[in-house]
């Protein structure tokens, strides 16, 4: 699944944009930045990403914030707080607001790469099990209607 997924990467400090978007680089994903939440949810609305990597202080808004509305514009994405700034508060309120995940700053790159691909292969197997139940209420369905075309008089 790596080598399409689609990461947006959200946090002000440029340099933490940088490092992490190199490591998903070079881990085999397509990366996207944006240094705020008005560009994120900006990018969300242009382009499909399956993953949020969101910043929980941001300097238009807060990341839990943020995951409202990019809930709003792509559901399904993966939406992972990135914080300095661990506190129980944020991690409730996250939690609240539909976070797939909460990893404490300074990231250890295995555990992040590790985190990701996980929350991407969860994301994969929620999509394919929704495609066979569609296309087993579809089935179900069309053989209904020619069972009623069938009974129905001319």
């Amino acid at each position: 699944m790596s080598e399409s997924a689609s990461i947006l990467v959200i946090d002000d400090e440029e340099s933490i944009r940088r490092t992490v978007s190199m490591t998903l680089k070079h881990a085999g994903y397509v990366v996207d930045t944006a240094e705020n939440g008005k560009q994120a949810i900006e990018k969300s609305e242009a382009n499909f990403y399956n993953l949020a990597l969101i910043d929980i202080r941001l300097p238009d808004m807060e990341g839990t914030e943020l995951l409202t509305a990019l809930k709003e514009t792509t559901p399904r994405m993966v939406k992972i707080i990135l914080t300095g700034y661990p506190s129980l508060q944020n991690a409730a309120k996250a939690i609240n607001k539909g976070v797939d995940g909460y990893l404490i700053k300074p990231v250890n790159t295995d555990e992040l790469l590790r985190f990701i691909k996980e929350n991407l292969e969860k994301q994969k197997h929620e999509s394919e099990y929704g495609q066979q139940k569609l296309a087993q209420f579809v089935e179900t369905r069309f053989k209904e209607l020619q069972t009623e075309e069938l009974n129905t008089p001319n």
